[in-house]
């Protein structure tokens, strides 16, 4: 509902316009009577988006209250461990005494996760998380029950708790927050900063001052790379080496290219088969002239994560900068800057539940400080590094994400770590000629990426177009060329084309992931009963006498 639609719900005690009364306020008693009024009113709202309905519920003057009792860090707003959430568009229940009764592999065995074997009852309330949706299903609703959203590495939803907390500076609380001349701007400053301590919070940082708001993770990387290798090769000449790998997100390796343009030098170290780039290499490549290090956490393709903080420990050693694009990897898996030695750190709002637009750049505090030019001049903003003004709403969302998963990091990696192994348990026993590629181990289980020989990756998208996922990145999904990702860990080719990521995330529900099971199933054994491939493939096995594994392991 727009806010102008719930403007005309408040009356004020003098039973005027409230529209009026909130563009003629002027003293700080009337916005703080507006705000009241505000959330009193909203609290009893639903918010409407083009998908449903998310019930939105807010505690005491409209801030989230966060329990301190509840178990892991789970918040009033998730009652019991059940999302208090509901889609009108998808009114399906998600009940776990149904599933612990109900067969859910089609030879009527039964999953149990605690279980080496595939038998025995469902057991998942005991994960630290359950999932909750309304019982009854309309019958006019079930074509749409199979619409949801499996591409969590391109983006995910705003928390509707992020939302709730963003809202009244998209609204009234409007200052800038650079206005240090009176309380509008104060107010809004105030915001930005305990958002910037919510955020240095998250990944154990020490200064509010080492945290620098960007639009994305995109410019954070640019920012990081350019402004570092210009500056510090301005005071040395020779100072023109950098070191990355060739399974970086492309934002980091166009940024490199345009350095070499300028004379800068790049080595592109291969990761092994599993996506793990060797220290030993990382330790051979570093010269004289070595500038900085720079490697992505989590894979966004792949979910591998690299040793970061040997990587980290061998820069410091060597007395090198060390960057790492965490855009995948904030809010999701433990990040320690100090701990890991991470000297500059980029970070994305909308990867970690919060709102697009907006992501920071972290860099570290010590002596001697580290010196990087900026990229955009103006007013000075943010230390210098990033001139124009903060989108103060943006921010706050991006704290409040930072928040809510410092509080719920734990439960949500179960969540997701639980998908992930019943995803690879049910399709392992379901179909052959499959491939799980990047490392099994050191990952984000998120983060699922799949071969599926003799089926194309894009075909396969395109007959589960209901069930929103990719072929890979979503800065390059648009093209038909192979993942580089794949190809760099030694996929072939052709099966780099049948491949096609599973993103899990927080408001995934076990239906869903049942669902893609199913789904992916019928879809595959149907676009291989079309394939002459497939077909010579089972000719030849059937023919031999040699055992002919039935699934690859990369």
């Amino acid at each position: 509902m727009k806010f102008l639609q719930i403007i005309k719900h408040i009356k004020l005690q003098n039973k005027k316009n409230a529209l009026g009364n909130f563009v003629n306020c002027r003293t700080y008693e009337d916005i703080s009577n507006l705000n009241k009024l505000f959330h009193n009113n909203w609290s009893s709202m639903k918010e409407h988006s083009e998908h449903g309905q998310v019930k939105i519920e807010n505690y005491l003057n409209g801030t989230l209250q966060y329990d301190e009792n509840s178990q892991n860090g789970s918040t009033n707003y998730l009652k019991n461990g059940k999302y208090n959430m509901y889609d009108s568009e998808r009114n399906v229940n998600i009940n776990e005494e149904k599933y612990k009764d109900n067969n859910i592999f089609s030879n009527n065995t039964q999953y149990n996760n605690n279980s080496s074997s595939n038998s025995g009852v469902l057991h998942y309330e005991g994960q630290g998380w359950k999932d909750n949706i309304d019982d009854v299903v309309d019958e006019n609703k079930k074509k749409k029950m199979n619409r949801f959203y499996l591409d969590s590495q391109a983006t995910t939803m705003i928390d509707p708790r992020v939302l709730d907390k963003m809202l009244p500076y998209m609204t009234y609380i409007y200052g800038n927050a650079h206005s240090r001349n009176h309380f509008f701007g104060w107010e809004s400053e105030k915001a930005v900063e305990d958002a910037r301590t919510n955020i240095l919070n998250l990944i154990n940082g020490k200064n509010n001052k080492e945290i620098i708001f960007t639009s994305g993770a995109t410019e954070s990387n640019n920012l990081a790379l350019i402004g570092i290798c210009t500056y510090y090769n301005k005071l040395n000449k020779q100072k023109n080496h950098i070191i990355t790998s060739q399974i970086e997100h492309k934002c980091i390796l166009q940024t490199c290219r345009f350095l070499q343009t300028n004379g800068f030098e790049v080595t592109y170290l291969k990761p092994d088969t599993n996506g793990i780039v060797k220290l030993d290499d990382i330790k051979n490549s570093i010269k004289d002239n070595t500038i900085m290090v720079s490697f992505i956490f989590v894979n966004n393709e792949i979910g591998v994560i690299q040793d970061i903080e040997n990587i980290g420990n061998l820069c410091k050693e060597k007395n090198i900068l060390f960057h790492t694009d965490a855009s995948q990897a904030t809010g999701k898996v433990p990040i320690d800057v100090q701990k890991m030695n991470i000297d500059l750190l980029s970070m994305s709002g909308h990867k970690l539940y919060g709102p697009k637009g907006i992501g920071a750049l972290y860099i570290k505090r010590k002596k001697p400080n580290i010196r990087l030019n900026a990229l955009i001049h103006g007013g000075g903003q943010e230390r210098g590094l990033r001139s124009g003004t903060l989108p103060t709403h943006l921010i706050v969302g991006f704290g409040e994400a930072a928040k809510v998963c410092s509080l719920e990091m734990n439960r949500d990696e179960k969540k997701v770590r639980f998908f992930f192994n019943y995803v690879k348990d049910y399709l392992t026993k379901h179909l052959d000629y499959i491939v799980f590629n990047g490392c099994q181990i050191n990952r984000y289980y998120g983060n699922m990426n799949i071969s599926f020989l003799f089926v194309e990756g894009e075909s396969l998208l395109m007959s589960l177009n209901e069930i929103a996922l990719s072929s890979g990145s979503a800065c390059t999904s648009s093209t038909l060329e192979p993942s580089y990702v794949l190809r760099s860990i030694g996929i072939s080719e052709d099966i780099a084309h049948t491949s096609i990521r599973i993103g899990f995330n927080r408001f995934t529900t076990f239906f869903e992931v049942q669902q893609l099971c199913i789904n992916l199933v019928k879809s595959v054994e149907r676009l291989r009963s079309i394939s002459p491939l497939y077909e010579m493939e089972l000719e030849k096995k059937n023919s031999s006498n040699d055992d002919i594994p039935k699934f690859i392991w990369t």
